[in-house]
């Protein structure tokens, strides 16, 4: 599976060496920690779209194709979707580059995230670019 960046963003939202402390009983990282990466990286592109407070409240479809090893280096692309008037839509993409073989570039998973900005009462407010 490719895992060429794609646009509006060349560059990852977030990218991170993954490290023995996240494996789990099979020598893999456990999926809740890419799935943790995966809304940081979300959080990044909201925040770039449009500087709020901002809590996940869904994540669609999540399948991972591939494993991630310790040592991979796992980076995540992050792109807006739809903005909408409180809430933003994110599509991250992860993909590790493999230790062993650092021309090897495997697609990990994808992920559709959505957001919802809130105010200091923790209440809905508009999406406002600024």
């Amino acid at each position: 599976m490719s895992c060429d960046p794609k646009p509006p963003s060349n560059e990852p939202a977030i990218r991170v060496v993954m490290m023995p402390r996240d494996t789990n009983g099979q020598g893999t990282i456990f999926g809740g920690v890419i799935l943790s990466l995966i809304d940081q990286a979300a959080y990044v592109e909201a925040v770039r779209q449009a500087h709020h407070r901002y809590v996940t409240v869904k994540f669609k479809e999540v399948e991972f194709h591939e494993p991630v090893f310790v040592g991979d280096v796992l980076s995540l692309y992050a792109n807006a979707t739809r903005i909408g008037r409180t809430s933003i839509d994110i599509h991250i993409r992860a993909c590790a580059r493999r230790r062993d073989n650092l021309e090897e570039v495997v697609k990990v998973t994808e992920a559709d995230v959505v957001f919802v900005a809130i105010d200091e009462q923790g209440k809905p407010t508009p999406v406002v670019k600024q």
